[in-house]
């Protein structure tokens, strides 16, 4: 699974960044899963979907790539209450099935997400990690980290 690590995080990067972005384009399918509990629905949408934007950036950005998988780890945690409320009342999203099934399958794929940004929290030092960066605008002291 190791020679597959560096397409796994672009694969991980983009589909987040991607899911980020519908947070801001279609923010009121994730308001209905906000849990009441929570204040200023509309405002944890956007903020979940800019740390979502920012983590996937952040994964192919090797200096700080370590700690954007720490954060997008804690956020796949933070945000599992709404899924759990949107499995557990139902909730009808666009473009996903509204059956039981699909929820109860869908619950656990969130700590599949949970470990794969976990894979990421390890060090790369000496292996070859996808960038967005030019390795040549990468400092030499950020390098090993």
């Amino acid at each position: 699974m190791n020679k597959h690590k560096e397409t796994l995080r672009v694969i991980l990067a983009i589909s987040i960044i991607v899911v980020g972005v519908t947070h801001f384009l279609v923010p009121q399918e994730y308001v209905k899963i906000v849990p009441p509990q929570l204040p200023y629905p509309l405002g944890l949408v956007y903020l979940s979907g800019f740390y979502e934007i920012l983590g996937g950036i952040g994964l192919l950005v090797p200096p700080v790539s370590q700690a954007a998988a720490w954060g997008l780890l804690a956020l796949f945690i933070a945000v599992y209450p709404a899924n759990i409320y949107m499995a557990a009342n139902l909730i009808k999203i666009e473009h996903i099935p509204n059956s039981p099934w699909v929820h109860v399958v869908r619950l656990p794929l969130q700590a599949v997400l949970i470990a794969w940004a976990w894979w990421y929290t390890k060090s790369s030092v000496g292996e070859k990690q996808a960038s967005i960066v030019p390795q040549s605008l990468i400092p030499k002291e950020l390098e090993s980290e």
